[in-house]
């Protein structure tokens, strides 16, 4: 997910104001932790559908009746109901990086977005949710949010992107280990889960074949198989730089480019710059985040401290001013990594690196 947000981190309490509420909500909303791999159906449905029942990242989750007050809160969670066409069935948001995914600002305008980083546990319980989804495993755990199980204690169904746990370890500190290659296969099993979710699965074969043409579209004729990239998500002093195999590998490996640094399988390890000029990228990807939470956010500034940085000033892709802006989300697992694919494969077609 790139460097983290600041975590939030107050317990559920079993007098909490709106606990109540929530309780009652259980009698029609219920998960229960249970064991198990990647989303998946798992319970004959009647015939309006529900229960709906998952198993995702390790819990069982039963959703008996579609979320009316749901609060995604990672920003593309968000963006993903919000391509489903849900944003009235939102109750408020949480988390994010950029501006919201072109297109989706008027669905997104009328959704209260209750902390622009990790919320507290309180926050959220303030909306009275009968759903609460993330991109990422840390957000619904402990020194997160709050842990998934303290929720599913009073009723209200969690879920996290697949694509944050498959072939992934977020056992230790920082953004975690890729065991395996991430592919766009877990973003769209989200797509289709929220979509059943939420009763309208339609809506999520629809979406999918509309980001896999898309794919096909930016990739179709590319080659960059002698291109190398660099994705640089923040902070200036230890740069959280991308490994093989998240989303920025996603892109690499659509393209058929190679990133520097795809002998590490951290997700966003932190490497020093003199190491960087060693790789010495023919591009620089470069995450335009709109949060303050780290030194060196916005590309502006990423860019002035490359052109003026001893270490970085001389490198080829800075001389040459050979530059792809990317949202943060672009460069997390999620819809908008399709944006990636896109506006990468446009760049290296302007800088004469496509084949």
């Amino acid at each position: 997910m790139g460097p983290e947000t600041p975590r939030y981190f107050v317990p559920l309490i079993a007098g909490h104001a709106r606990s109540a509420a929530l309780l009652t909500a259980a009698a029609l909303l219920l998960t229960a932790c249970g064991t198990g791999g990647d989303s998946s159906a798992d319970r004959p449905t009647g015939a309006d559908g529900y229960p709906v029942t998952l198993k995702n990242c390790g819990h069982t989750v039963t959703v008996r009746a579609a979320p009316r007050r749901a609060v995604p809160v990672d920003q593309g969670s968000t963006e993903i109901l919000l391509s489903l066409g849900l944003a009235g069935r939102l109750a408020a948001t949480a988390t994010w990086t950029d501006p919201v995914m072109k297109g989706l600002e008027k669905a997104n305008a009328g959704i209260p977005r209750i902390s622009e980083n990790r919320p507290s546990s309180e926050k959220v319980l303030d909306q009275e949710p009968d759903f609460v989804s993330a991109s990422f495993e840390s957000t619904l755990a402990k020194g997160g949010v709050a842990p998934r199980e303290q929720f599913e204690k009073l009723g209200v169904p969690t879920y996290v992107s697949p694509a944050d746990c498959t072939a992934k370890d977020n056992s230790k500190d920082g953004d975690g280990v890729r065991t395996g290659a991430l592919t766009m296969d877990s973003v769209y099993r989200e797509v289709r889960d929220m979509a059943k979710v939420f009763g309208v699965p339609e809506r999520g074969e629809k979406l999918v074949a509309e980001l896999t043409a898309r794919v096909r579209k930016a990739t179709d004729g590319i080659n960059a198989s002698g291109a190398t990239l660099m994705y640089w998500f923040a902070n200036s002093e230890s740069p959280y730089l991308a490994g093989c195999c998240g989303a920025p590998g996603v892109i690499t490996r659509e393209l058929g480019a190679k990133n520097v640094f795809d002998d590490t399988h951290e997700e966003w390890p932190q490497i020093n710059w003199e190491t960087v000029a060693d790789r010495n990228p023919d591009v620089l990807v470069i995450g335009d985040l709109t949060r303050k939470s780290q030194t060196a956010e916005s590309a502006s500034r990423k860019i002035a401290f490359l052109e003026s940085n001893p270490a970085t000033k001389n490198m080829d892709a800075v001389r040459h001013k050979r530059y792809v802006l990317l949202s943060g989300q672009a460069m997390n697992p999620s819809i908008r990594t399709v944006e990636g694919v896109e506006r990468v494969a446009a760049g290296l077609r302007t800088f004469g690196l496509a084949g």
